[in-house]
């Protein structure tokens, strides 16, 4: 295997400066910048106080893009991101962005999601003509919001949704979002449960620009298993793919996701995100990307992190 001062070729790019949370302390400040998607109350702000603590300072933003952005460009120590939720499956634009932007993967934190209806003070649910949430949100309450003839109607995010109506006082309307986001706004819960999903859950990643120290979550280990991801293409040819996995399977790897994403660089051909079990450091795993070399046309490794208790794998 590889040390740790090789000098790797330009298709088999390594960024997993994550390493482990003990060599992630040093020159942090304890109350970390944080970015994330949305408002105040929204799903992402859950996941920057369940891994950072209530002492991180949270930013949010407008946009996953601006997420990124600010992190790349020093504004926030680390970005938050959803990934994969357990009803509607992975957030493939944040799968194009990682890949767009030169940030590594710090870490990952898994966000139970409760979803509420609300509206302004006083209406009733007879009242409701049009319902406003996340895309995601609105597929995560579907079953819920087929028993009615509304309007949906979609959000750049959950908590926005709930700002947005009170903003404009608007009245007619309702969204599904938290709890906690619902009450800080001062909307009145309609329904108290609409999730299609009892356990519905999402994962978040923590993402570090290259060189950055970004402290641990709070509640990492020093065994906790780590996670690898990373991402790949193969020619367009027969058997390429699969000679890329066998070489995971002969190393004794576990793959616990493959997703596919198109290229943004030829029509028609893809490009795979694949997450392992193992840790990028290990003899195992490096033998592995070197043994991928020769079967792919790019590896990039965008970090090893602690596996979130309640995440896939674990």
């Amino acid at each position: 295997m590889a040390g740790p001062g090789t000098t790797w070729p330009a298709q088999y790019r390594i960024e997993c400066w994550a390493g482990s949370p003990a060599a992630r302390l040093g020159g942090v400040s304890s109350d970390p910048t944080v970015a994330y998607a949305g408002e105040p109350g929204a799903f992402a702000e859950d996941a920057v106080l369940a891994y950072f603590g209530v002492d991180a300072v949270r930013v949010g933003h407008p946009s996953f893009r601006r997420v990124f952005e600010a992190v790349a460009a020093g504004e926030a120590e680390a970005g938050v991101i959803p990934i994969e939720n357990v009803v509607n499956g992975t957030v493939r634009e944040n799968y194009d962005l990682l890949l767009e932007h030169e940030l590594g993967i710090r870490g990952e934190v898994v966000v139970p999601v409760r979803l509420c209806l609300a509206a302004l003070p006083g209406q009733r649910l007879d009242d409701i003509e049009r319902v406003y949430s996340h895309i995601q949100a609105l597929g995560q309450a579907e079953a819920f919001l087929r028993t009615r003839p509304w309007q949906l109607l979609s959000t750049y995010n959950t908590a926005g949704a709930g700002k947005s109506i009170v903003d404009r006082e608007e009245r007619g309307a309702a969204a599904v979002l938290s709890p906690r986001a619902a009450t800080s706004f001062g909307l009145e819960i309609l329904v108290d449960e609409v999730g299609d999903l009892p356990g519905n859950r999402t994962r978040f990643l923590v993402l570090g620009a290259a060189g950055a120290t970004v402290p641990p979550g709070i509640a990492e280990s020093p065994g906790t298993p780590l996670r690898t991801t990373l991402v790949l293409t193969v020619e367009n040819e027969p058997g390429t793919l699969l000679a890329a996995l066998r070489v995971f399977a002969e190393h004794g790897l576990n793959m616990s996701e493959l997703e596919s994403r198109p290229s943004r660089e030829r029509a028609w051909e893809y490009v795979f995100w694949v997450e392992l079990d193992a840790d990028a450091a290990a003899p195992e795993t490096g033998a592995a990307l070197e043994g991928l070399r020769a079967v792919t046309t790019m590896v990039r490794v965008l970090g090893s992190y602690p596996r979130a208790s309640d995440g896939p794998g674990a």
